[in-house]
């Protein structure tokens, strides 16, 4: 049973100046999702896809972005590459009040100037 979707789009260009002041990074992203090695329009890009799927996690839960860390929502990509979204401490704590056990699939995309996230919460029946 769906228990909720949310939707994000956010403009690439705006994560530069993220991908400059680190301490931004380290604010809002989880270690385990931190980029390095690419050049400065593809962090951009990484960047700007993971922080869509925050905002579209919170719009799925119904609370928006409160009541939890926005680092405790993070991607990682399986072994194949597929994008998984994981959920530990404070934002952990919110989705089993909310939703109890569920399973949350995420899709990543990015063009250019934009990257969206899609977020659905299935909750187990």
């Amino acid at each position: 049973m769906i228990f909720g979707t949310g939707v994000d789009i956010t403009d690439v260009r705006r994560f530069k100046k993220w991908v400059e002041q680190p301490e931004l990074i380290d604010r809002f992203f989880n270690p385990l999702e931190k980029s390095s090695g690419k050049s400065i329009s593809a962090q951009c890009q990484h960047y700007a896809a993971r922080f869509a799927a925050k905002e579209a996690f919170s719009k799925a839960l119904g609370t928006g972005i409160r009541d939890f860390e926005l680092k405790d929502v993070y991607i990682q990509n399986d072994e194949s590459g597929k994008p998984e979204l994981c959920v530990c401490a404070s934002a952990r704590k919110v989705l089993m009040e909310k939703c109890g056990e569920c399973t949350v699939h995420i899709s990543l995309s990015h063009e250019k100037e934009y990257a969206v996230a899609f977020v659905i919460i299935e909750r187990e029946r």
